[in-house]
């Protein structure tokens, strides 16, 4: 297992550096002058001045190995922007927003839509199948934001705040500030896991030990909770990582309709601006956040399913 696990994690490491590497080289390719940004152009020898302390009078290469240098140390650079205020210091700030909302919209997504695919799958051909599909499918084709403008337009101002988010014990406090955009970031999720649960457990329960396990007298219930859960809830592993990555690490078209002061808004505003520096920070935090949910999940993957071994072949 320690040697499956660091295979993995050696493996994390090489995606991050070519992830980081690729965009470093695609930034620095960019048309413009990164320096004279914004509608009030700098004098010319603040300019230079300016290119010097950000490294750019020397060649791409040498700043590429700087840049490394810098990581590897755990800095991940200084705005341009806003001179003085770090990626560090901004990724400690911004992403416990964006934590707290991705990881209420998934325990809601994940808990609703497994519950609604199991009760699909078990009430097949009942209209309570026929709602759950139809939530699929509603959920699959309708965009967050829409769904988002839907819930401000109906609940907001009356039941819930339209916009806004708590500004002190960020964790716990403000709850009522969470819940549309909670719903709107979930809906999604509820709609993805209900129709692969629904998939999953319908092919479990068509297998030759779900039979053999109702002969021997095993209720409802327990054939349910000892055979079908575990057996159906592999496949959902395997979307489930993406998915935490994409939500947690911040919704930017959510974050932004309710004023979430997130890390996804953040960095939509770095691209905006072309803040150099804090655009690299956040690509590599939430590279990094990605593929370490991925090799979580394959661990989790092989812990789950006994069938599959630390190699990644089946018995």
């Amino acid at each position: 297992m320690a040697r499956y696990i660091l295979k993995r994690v050696g493996y994390m490491v090489l995606t991050l550096w070519v992830i980081t590497t690729v965009t470093f080289f695609l930034m620095n390719t960019l048309p413009g002058d990164p320096i004279q940004t914004g509608t009030k152009l700098l004098p010319p020898a603040v300019a230079e001045n300016l290119r010097i302390k950000w490294g750019f009078d020397k060649p791409v290469t040498e700043r590429y190995v700087v840049y490394l240098n810098n990581i590897l140390h755990g800095n991940l650079g200084e705005s341009m922007k806003s001179p003085g205020l770090t990626a560090n210091s901004i990724i400690k700030d911004k992403f416990p927003a964006s934590a707290r909302l991705g990881i209420q919209a998934i325990v809601l997504g994940v808990g609703l839509g497994l519950v609604f695919g199991i009760i699909a799958a078990l009430k097949r051909n009942t209209w309570a199948d026929y709602l759950v599909i139809f939530i699929a499918i509603v959920g699959v084709s309708v965009p967050s934001f829409v769904v988002a403008a839907l819930l401000q337009k109906s609940l907001g101002g009356s039941v819930f705040p339209i916009i806004g988010w708590p500004s002190e014990n960020i964790w716990f406090s403000g709850m009522k500030y969470t819940i549309l955009p909670t719903i709107a970031a979930a809906f999604g999720s509820i709609a993805t896991y209900s129709r692969f649960m629904r998939t999953s457990v319908l092919d479990v329960l068509n297998n030759d030990y779900i039979l053999t396990a109702k002969s021997k007298g095993l209720s409802k219930f327990g054939i349910i909770r000892k055979h079908v859960l575990r057996n159906s809830i592999t496949p959902i592993i395997t979307i489930f990582a993406p998915q935490m990555a994409g939500i947690v690490t911040g919704s930017f078209v959510i974050e932004r309709m309710f004023a979430i002061p997130g890390l996804g808004q953040y960095y939509v505003e770095s691209i905006n601006g072309r803040d150099f520096q804090m655009i690299m920070a956040t690509t590599v935090f939430f590279s990094l956040f990605f593929i370490v949910s991925i090799v979580l999940m394959d661990i989790l993957y092989a812990v789950v399913d006994p069938r599959v071994r630390i190699t990644g072949e089946k018995r």
